[in-house]
């Protein structure tokens, strides 16, 4: 095994080439396009290959100068064979493992570089340190995209900018435009991901009652958004019964790109912490985050943390006893309860804030 180094080690000359692994989630991956466009930025020249997950390969797969080779989980053991056969023979310059997870680890070991960067010791989760002979900065406390951008700075790139600049298809601008029509809208993504113990979902009536508020008090029409499981159709269904507003239901019924595209397009969008949450964010539109399992400032929409409703602290103290700074970073709470801290008047009072503080993205973009 190679040594490992525990700093930064800054490549001596540019690469020629680098290879990329963060397979998922959406959210993560919406983070990891903006250290990709670190990378081209820096070594315009240098060849790039992500290795990435096929749900988020739809969202990026139009990035132009990127090699995608796509990993299918659906595939068991075969998708680990598959990417290794794909890239047999190839020895990359860098390899960047910016997912740490025993999956994404043991997919490393068919991937062959002179410099395989990880993260620090602290974030190496299931032993990825093994699987690395450099670690990015251990920098405390900070948020996940910026966390992701170390791995650029550790290569040699200078203050990387945060740019996403996700393409949107013709044909996906056009479904958005279609669904939507000209009337500025709410999109409501109300649920996160199906986990265990993943206590991030506010409640229907309280999201129904706030689609009425924006409804009547700024004309805009309600798009819910979301995937095909029960719990997020049947939450779709239940804000639609409790709310008078026009309810444009869309749960389950558009690709990631199509999503994307929608979100693009809305005027704000709501949300807890999920995946398109962040892409709302990387789209370049106002974003309004309900928090109390997770703490904003670590997931928080990156360019919208200003208008997050924040009750992490809150929970913290009720639920476990502790302040933020008596918990380890990123510590979640694990209590069906703790969203239920939010309550109406506050998402409507920040809603009121982003209507006053911006402008629909569509009209500072369209000259008519």
């Amino acid at each position: 095994m190679q040594a490992i180094c525990t700093r930064p080690a800054r490549l001596e000359s540019p690469p020629t080439s680098i290879c990329l692994l963060r397979l998922s989630a959406l959210g993560d991956v919406s983070h990891t396009v903006a250290l990709l466009r670190a990378l081209q930025r820096q070594w315009p020249q240098a060849s790039i290959t992500w290795v990435i997950g096929k749900l988020e390969y739809q969202l990026v797969k139009n990035i132009a100068d990127v090699e995608f080779v796509v990993f299918d989980k659906s595939q068991g053991w075969g998708a680990n064979r598959a990417v290794w056969r794909e890239l047999k023979g190839r020895r990359f310059d860098v390899f960047l493992l910016a997912q740490a997870a025993l999956r994404a680890s043991v997919l490393s070991l068919g991937i062959s570089a002179r410099l395989r960067v990880g993260f620090d010791f602290r974030r190496a989760r299931d032993f990825q340190w093994v699987f690395t002979n450099t670690k990015i900065a251990s920098t405390k406390n900070q948020h996940v995209l910026d966390g992701l951008l170390e791995f650029a700075v550790a290569i040699g790139v200078e203050s990387p900018d945060v740019q996403w600049d996700i393409p949107i298809t013709d044909e996906d601008r056009a479904f958005a435009a279609e669904s939507l029509g000209d009337t500025p809208t709410l999109v409501i993504n109300a649920c996160t991901s199906v986990r265990a113990r993943n206590f991030r979902n506010w409640r229907a009536d309280r999201y129904a009652a706030v689609a009425d508020y924006a409804h009547k008090s700024y004309g805009l029409q309600i798009a819910l958004t979301g995937g095909p499981n029960n719990i997020e159709t049947e939450m779709a269904s239940a804000i639609e019964q409790k709310t008078g507003a026009p309810v444009l239901n869309l749960v389950g019924k558009t690709s990631v790109a199509q999503l994307y595209a929608i979100l693009a397009q809305s005027r704000l969008t709501i949300a807890p912490d999920t995946g398109p949450l962040h892409l709302a964010n990387a789209a370049g539109v106002p974003v309004i985050g309900l928090y109390a399992s997770s703490n904003p400032s670590r997931t928080g929409p990156y360019n919208a943390r200003q208008w997050v409703v924040n009750e992490y602290p809150q929970a913290l103290k009720k639920f476990m006893g502790k302040s933020v700074e008596q918990v380890r970073w990123g510590r979640r709470v694990r209590d069906p309860e703790a969203l239920e801290l939010i309550g109406f008047d506050q998402v409507i009072a920040m809603l009121d804030r982003v209507m006053r503080e911006t402008t629909d993205p569509l009209d500072a973009t369209d000259p008519a």
